[in-house]
């Protein structure tokens, strides 16, 4: 299901939300599918229930998934609640990006044109 890569720099609990994030985008994790527990997650990739736990509640802070007490974490629609800290963060990014092309004199249609590509994928 995820692979670390024990030597990236980014966090082991970093890599389990994004990589987990993935799945829920891309549809491999359909909306209400189960995820594994984070005691199963915990022993399948060896590593301690705290480091799953901090990328499961990322994730659920985000609107990516949503908890039952006592049934488990399910996967949410595939995209982040409109107030999570994740889509402002990328909406920041998106702006600076904008803002950066402008100063290298990038005409708004190019850049009109560039959203909507990505749109359309």
């Amino acid at each position: 299901m995820l692979a670390l890569n024990y030597r990236d720099s980014a966090p082991i609990h970093s890599q389990i939300r994004d990589g987990l994030r993935k799945l829920i985008v891309t549809g491999a994790l359909a909306p209400g599918e189960k995820l594994p527990s984070i005691r199963a997650m915990s022993m399948d990739l060896v590593i301690n229930p705290n480091t799953i736990r901090r990328a499961y509640t990322d994730l659920e802070r985000e609107g990516m998934i949503h908890s039952v007490p006592g049934e488990g974490s399910f996967a949410g629609g595939g995209a982040p609640a409109p107030d999570s800290p994740r889509r402002e963060e990328l909406m920041a990014q998106l702006r600076d990006a904008a803002a950066q092309l402008r100063e290298l004199n990038v005409s708004d249609e190019e850049l009109m044109r560039a959203i909507e590509e990505v749109a359309g994928e």
